[in-house]
């Protein structure tokens, strides 16, 4: 190690690359290798979007926009979410465009956090929000919900709320979830809120899959809890634009005007050119993703079946598009060393449940992000492998 090295920041060492990308990258040498491991949708971006960013190019849209992003994108936004959600922002004042949901999150909890704070989670979870906090030197701390059908009950967000008492700053919630798919009904949102408004802490609410819910109505909790609630969505899931990384913070502005520095000297401002195609998608293109939300349904209910045939555990997935299945008891129950046997012996990747935290050990999840020919040859291979 050399002399410079030692005087890097510490914590940098406390977070490694997630385990999600760390398996996708091992796997991906196998021959004939069948991924189903990235939450990236299949789907091109629709034309009328693509076209836009083209004629931004064009027409020489390259210049920086403010820092808040273009204000026509943050004006329909934000009216998108009131007519989707029934919830209401001040564009001028409590929207940010930012470089997709990533940075949405790491603005946010970098604006919040400080030594000595905590920041309660259900797991399991997307292992994208510890690092952050590890980083703030901030401690996360995990809700199991494994035994609640990774359900967060009010139950559990009471007990731990009072039994961190005030060093909790902030709650996160990831829903419709990744990994498991599973969301919340109006009235469990409803339950969580009345919960959360008798503490003085903030909620950090990813909804990122919200226009992905195939059972019932999307409900933010930004609904029942505007004062305490900052909503992070974005443009990656439901209109296949992940790699345009447009998302969205929505929050009371006195929260907003501080979490605005932390996005000013982390990016300056999100690309305009993907601005002005996101302008586009939320206002020609609004249900360009409905077509995508049919096909997911259908791929969603193909993998249950057939995982639930195979003798795997599943909770129904209700959202996302993500399958988190219990591996049946007759086969190893590491989930690393299932799902690199799995990889090694069927040729088939999908993701120990272990990256989404300790919750999730004995579990794996399936991206269902593939077209149905993918998918019905990854169940081949599945039932294959198992010796069904």
């Amino acid at each position: 190690m050399s002399p410079l090295q030692k005087r890097l920041n510490p914590q940098v060492n406390q977070i490694a690359v997630s385990l999600i990308r760390q398996f996708d990258e091992r796997v991906s040498t196998i021959p004939n290798i069948l991924k189903l491991t990235l939450g990236e949708p299949d789907f091109d971006t629709p034309e009328v979007v693509k076209e836009a960013g083209i004629k931004a190019i064009t027409d020489n849209f390259s210049h920086y926009t403010g820092m808040s992003g273009l204000p026509e994108l943050r004006e329909v936004a934000c009216a998108f979410v009131q007519k989707k959600y029934g919830v209401t922002y001040d564009w001028q004042k409590e929207a940010i465009v930012t470089v997709g949901g990533t940075e949405a999150i790491a603005a946010t909890l970098f604006s919040m956090l400080e030594a000595g704070d905590k920041v309660l989670m259900p797991t399991p979870i997307y292992p994208g929000y510890e690092p952050v906090i590890t980083l703030a030197k901030a401690t996360p701390v995990y809700i199991d919900t494994s035994q609640t059908g990774f359900v967060l009950t009010p139950e559990l967000l009471e007990s731990a709320l009072k039994e961190h008492g005030q060093s909790v700053k902030v709650v996160i919630l990831n829903y419709p979830s990744n990994p498991t798919g599973v969301t919340y009904s109006r009235e469990e949102v409803a339950a969580l809120a009345s919960v959360l408004k008798k503490y003085e802490v903030f909620v950090v609410s990813d909804e990122i899959y919200s226009e992905l819910v195939y059972d019932e109505t999307h409900t933010s909790i930004a609904e029942f809890l505007p004062e305490q609630t900052i909503l992070i969505n974005g443009l990656s899931k439901s209109h296949a634009m992940t790699g345009w990384r447009i998302g969205f913070i929505f929050g009371p502005e006195d929260y907003v005007r501080e979490i605005i520095k932390v996005h000013q000297y982390l990016v300056t401002a999100a690309s305009t050119i993907s601005q002005k195609a996101a302008y586009v998608a939320l206002t020609t293109g609004i249900n360009e993703g409905q077509v995508m939300k049919e096909a997911y349904q259908e791929r969603r209910d193909f993998i249950f079946q057939k995982m639930t045939q195979f003798g795997f555990e599943v909770a129904k997935p209700s959202g996302a598009f993500y399958v988190f299945a219990k591996i049946p008891a007759a086969y190893i129950q590491n989930s690393m060393d299932f799902c690199v046997d799995l990889a090694e012996k069927a040729q088939l990747a999908i993701i120990p449940g272990i990256a989404f935290g300790q919750a999730g050990e004995g579990y794996v999840r399936i991206s269902y992000a593939a077209s149905l020919e993918t998918l019905t040859e990854a169940m081949n291979r599945l039932e294959k492998y198992l010796n069904i």
